[in-house]
């Protein structure tokens, strides 16, 4: 698969004149530091913003994990270019699990009819937008109604960044292994396997950790850590172009005139800033 030439980032925006104006008028809203997972590698900082409102058990794991030192030092023990890039097995290849039970699968959630997203795209067997800076997909106003269900149904897609917890054959056996994606592939992977972030800060991380089956030199997560266990001086703090702003409602417009019926949820990337 290609990568797309409008992944959208600040860096990207920050070299299009045009686009400058759009990120000086832009709203930012901070991300929760309870909710974002700090990764130093071997290959520099990676910030990710996790979304315990779509995978409670999996944002509660990999605190747990991080917290306890499991994942440092671990290997991105699986890597392969344009589809995933896999740590967080303490064997350091795959089907190593922690000391802990395995997971439920937690591959979509039903949302509050009220919950604060943006959407981006309407169609009638299902929309695409933003929780947060997390792509989803969510079945349609219109099939929810049919269901006579008062919650939508949502799951993430699996865009470039977007974090997701491995398993073995059995859909209930992810357990610490996770993995960020270096391509798309919402077809291949979703509903298949649980979303649980996306990366916000440092995604060249994703892009540029040595590639193989296993690597033959691995890079290494060498420390993993909840932003909001940091001192305060060290804490980073992150914030994301207000979804629901002009701003980024430019930015979309921006995109879809530029991609025309090839637009997908995957050409658009929150953008994100350490403030």
């Amino acid at each position: 698969m290609k990568k797309s030439a409008l992944w959208l980032s600040l860096s990207l925006l920050a070299s299009c004149a045009p686009m400058q104006s759009v990120q000086t008028q832009a709203q930012w809203v901070p991300l929760d530091p309870q909710n974002l997972l700090v990764i130093d590698t071997t290959k520099g900082r990676m910030i990710v913003e996790m979304r315990p409102d779509l995978a409670p058990n999996a944002v509660q794991r990999i605190k747990l994990l991080a917290r306890e030192g499991v994942y440092n030092g671990l290997q991105f023990h699986r890597v392969i270019d344009l589809f995933v890039v896999q740590t967080g097995n303490p064997n350091n290849k795959d089907g190593g699990t922690s000391t802990y039970p395995n997971l439920e699968a937690e591959f979509s959630v039903r949302l509050p009819d009220k919950t604060p997203w943006r959407q981006v795209t309407q169609t009638s067997d299902g929309n695409a937008g933003f929780l947060g800076t997390m792509p989803i997909l969510t079945v349609s106003a219109k099939e929810t109604q049919r269901r006579n269900v008062p919650n939508f149904q949502a799951w993430g897609a699996y865009c470039p960044g977007v974090a997701g917890m491995g398993r073995g054959e059995d859909v209930n056996s992810a357990n610490s292994e996770i993995f960020f994606m270096r391509g798309a592939s919402s077809f291949r992977l979703g509903l298949q396997y649980t979303a649980w972030g996306n990366a916000v800060i440092g995604r060249e991380v994703i892009t540029t950790v040595a590639a193989g089956e296993p690597p033959a030199n691995p890079d290494v997560m060498q420390r993993v850590q909840v932003a909001a266990d940091l001192p305060e001086g060290q804490r980073p703090n992150v914030e994301m172009m207000d979804t629901q702003s002009p701003a980024f409602a430019q930015l979309i417009a921006k995109v879809k005139r530029e991609k025309g019926a090839d637009f997908s949820i995957c050409d658009v990337q929150v953008p994100t800033r350490l403030k």
